[in-house]
């Protein structure tokens, strides 16, 4: 889908409705569900951002409106494009660097109140998923292990495993549940207020999707208790439970517990203990 919806927004470069979606296999239906989604730009940033990955990582907003005429004929604003890229933090690393601006910062204006005030009860599936990333290290080697459970039944909706923590991580996890579940529209994440978290391509997918951020309070894990206790159960019952010898065969365990978990192993539905 996301392949499809990446050019919705062309339609501003005189292609026609019916063109369109014909080219892209949708209804006009579905055309204008997400034309019509709180944030404007998101769909502009994604071919934007695909001109920038195409070129590792290196053009700048010029080469970007050059790139996305030969490549795929949408004529952009020069200032449009600069004011998507740096809103979504497109930049070149050299030019970060430069900026001496830390990658990881926590961007408090995304920052979003907590909508559950420690109540962790919900009445049915896909109401309330609860998300965070967690470290999976041994001796010295590391890997981050991201994760969204669904809190009526705690059952893991997806996970992701990476050797980097950024927001990647995240993204992809999000990316992996929004695809395996459809009808999210109204449902309530949570999260601490993590930078991937807090990033403007985390508010626009959720936005995008109908999903209600929700997020702890600063320093105040309490607020995030059930993920946060998952991870303590999966780290208890891989790495504490088993003569580990690599970093490696501990993500296989968690991989593979993870799995048990969702088909196998029994628990109560309020504790997911």
């Amino acid at each position: 889908m996301r392949e499809k919806v990446t050019f919705i927004n062309l339609y501003r470069n005189n292609y026609k409705l019916t063109n369109m979606c014909t080219v892209l296999n949708i209804s006009s239906k579905t055309y204008y569900k997400y034309r019509n989604k709180e944030d404007s730009d998101y769909y502009d940033y994604l071919i934007i951002k695909e001109i920038f990955d195409d070129s590792k990582g290196t053009y700048g907003y010029r080469r970007i409106v050059e790139g996305l005429l030969l490549k795929y004929g949408v004529v952009m604003n020069g200032k449009k494009v600069l004011r998507i890229m740096k809103k979504y933090n497109l930049m070149a690393e050299y030019v970060r660097k430069a900026k001496i601006k830390h990658k990881n910062q926590r961007i408090e204006d995304n920052v979003k109140p907590n909508l559950l005030n420690r109540n962790f009860t919900t009445d049915k599936l896909n109401k309330v998923w609860d998300t965070d990333v967690t470290y999976l290290i041994f001796k010295g080697s590391r890997a981050y292990l991201s994760t969204i459970i669904d809190l009526y039944d705690r059952h893991v909706v997806s996970y992701v495993i990476s050797k980097r923590n950024d927001l990647k991580l995240v993204v992809d996890t999000l990316n992996q549940a929004l695809a395996k579940e459809k009808d999210v529209q109204g449902l309530i994440i949570h999260s601490d207020q993590g930078f991937q978290y807090t990033s403007y391509e985390y508010k626009a997918i959720c936005e995008s999707n109908g999903i209600q951020i929700s997020m702890s309070k600063k320093g105040t894990p309490i607020d995030d208790s059930p993920i946060e206790s998952w991870h303590a159960l999966l780290k208890k019952e891989t790495l504490y439970n088993n003569n580990i010898t690599s970093l490696q065969e501990y993500i296989q365990l968690v991989e593979d517990w993870i799995l048990f978990y969702n088909t196998t192993r029994l628990k109560s539905k309020k504790s997911g203990k």
